[in-house]
């Protein structure tokens, strides 16, 4: 395959960036060095990685092409990896702080799209035998899912594993090292529902029905309003100091709790695990909107990305949709916030259509058109938003994992933001723990690390009004 051209959705990221708005996302994995690791770990793993330039896609496609992008596969030869691939420390003694500057500086910068569009960072001096790997892709290239994916194949369950492949050297298509056994790869539903070639057009016919009948529905309400106090759509959520044009640098904070806490209190909810993270998140969004005198009476309105990725593999690009939420900041009560989310998140994904991964594409692009249109424009962050913030929950290791001998301890997804919405929370699960990663715009968000705190206290806060205690 020579060349590759873009799916609508994946163009749409590209076409989108700005200078301020760099379309990027990025993943921030803290590692324990192994006992018997000496002053020169680091350095040797470097070189090592140096020794390793065989590229993988993503980490081999270059974007030509401006109107009808598309990926070019480059030969080894041609990627200069010393580019790629960068050895960096922290300022001395080091510390969570420095390492979350750093970060948020380098997730700020645009990639220059004369060379494949990722950068690999081995980050030290955090701390006494700690080490950060922090990886940035395009988002027209891989969406969450697609990376958690593509790190289970990256990563390893064994500790005792030694001279592993670099990331760029596994990508989406190379050797799985993962040293778990391929799990089955599923079909897609609406492709197999029929018998045979008419079976799949009959499946075509009612997924077109569908997304119309959908993208219809949508449109209307976000027209004239949805009659259900509930029911979120794009484009009736109420202005905030989130919602309007944003500057380039970038702000990151991150939490993790104990998964087992956070089932817990979904369980005493009785509601999901995602709808106790969203409760999280308004818990945390109320307290300093409140704070500094800025919480809407309406509550905000969150988009919440969905994975409609058919089959196990992370394939280049994106495989996700959305739907809308609204996340009760109008609610004091914790509970019963809980409660409101996990109606609005069920009438949400009462409003996706029933179609296959490929039809829901079109679904997605109909969808973000007018989002996408106006990040075209340049008219973002001016009107109305579509919803007030993004808030992502993916599913991601369940095994504690290693690459060389380091304990991965905690996996923070990084974001990207635009104009018109200025804070991204997303949250990975990596093996026994919930890291949550907080991706704000500087200059709208200069006390991002208190929305970080605050999510804990709503942690607590929701415990003790369910009566849960948490003991480690």
């Amino acid at each position: 395959m020579a060349n590759q051209v873009l799916k609508i959705n994946d163009a749409g990221w590209l076409h989108a960036e700005t200078f301020r708005t760099p379309m990027q996302v990025g993943v921030l994995a803290n590692f324990t060095m192994p006992e018997d690791a000496d002053d020169c770990y680091l350095e040797d793993l470097v070189n090592m990685w140096r020794t390793h330039k065989t590229f993988q896609p993503p980490f081999n496609y270059k974007l030509r092409g401006t109107a009808v992008p598309r990926w070019e596969v480059l030969p080894d030869e041609e990627i200069d990896l010393d580019y790629h691939l960068r050895h960096s420390a922290v300022p001395s003694p080091g510390g969570e702080r420095e390492l979350g500057i750093l970060v948020s500086r380098l997730h700020a910068m645009n990639m220059d799209r004369r060379y494949p569009l990722w950068e690999c960072h081995v980050i030290e001096g955090v701390a006494p035998g700690r080490w950060s790997l922090y990886i940035k892709v395009h988002h027209s290239q891989i969406d969450g899912v697609g990376g958690i994916r593509m790190a289970r194949r990256m990563f390893t369950t064994d500790p005792d594993a030694r001279g592993l492949l670099p990331p760029w050297a596994v990508g989406t298509h190379g050797v799985d090292q993962s040293g778990l056994p391929p799990k089955e790869k599923k079909t897609d539903v609406a492709v197999r529902s029929g018998g045979g070639r008419l079976g799949a057009v009959t499946g075509a016919v009612r997924s077109t029905a569908a997304i119309g009948g959908a993208l219809a529905r949508t449109y209307r309400e976000s027209a004239i309003g949805s009659g259900d106090d509930l029911r979120a759509v794009p484009y009736r959520a109420p202005k905030s100091i989130l919602n309007g044009r944003i500057s380039k640098p970038r702000r990151f904070a991150t939490q993790a709790y104990p998964m087992d806490r956070v089932r817990q209190v979904a369980k005493a909810a009785d509601g999901s695990l995602n709808d106790v993270f969203l409760a999280l998140c308004a818990g945390a969004l109320r307290r300093y909107l409140i704070e500094i005198g800025e919480l809407p009476k309406q509550s905000l309105t969150a988009n919440v990305p969905v994975s409609v990725r058919a089959g196990d593999g992370a394939k280049v690009g994106n495989a996700i949709s959305f739907l809308y939420a609204k996340i009760g900041t109008d609610i004091e009560d914790p509970v019963e916030r809980v409660k409101a989310i996990h109606e609005s998140t069920r009438l949400g994904k009462e409003r996706l259509p029933k179609a296959g991964a490929g039809a829901m594409d079109i679904y997605t692009a109909g969808l973000m058109g007018p989002f996408l249109g106006q990040a075209m424009l340049g008219v973002g962050g001016i009107g109305r938003p579509a919803s007030n913030i993004v808030i992502s929950n993916v599913p991601g290791l369940q095994e504690t994992r290693y690459i060389e001998g380091s304990t991965m301890e905690e996996y923070y997804p990084i974001s990207l933001l635009f104009h018109g919405q200025a804070l991204n929370i997303t949250a990975v699960s990596n093996a026994s723990m919930f890291c949550v990663g907080f991706t704000g715009c500087r200059d709208t968000l200069p006390s991002l690390q208190k929305i970080a705190v605050y999510m804990g206290e709503a942690l607590a806060e929701l415990e003790d009004a369910l009566g849960v205690t948490w003991t480690a």
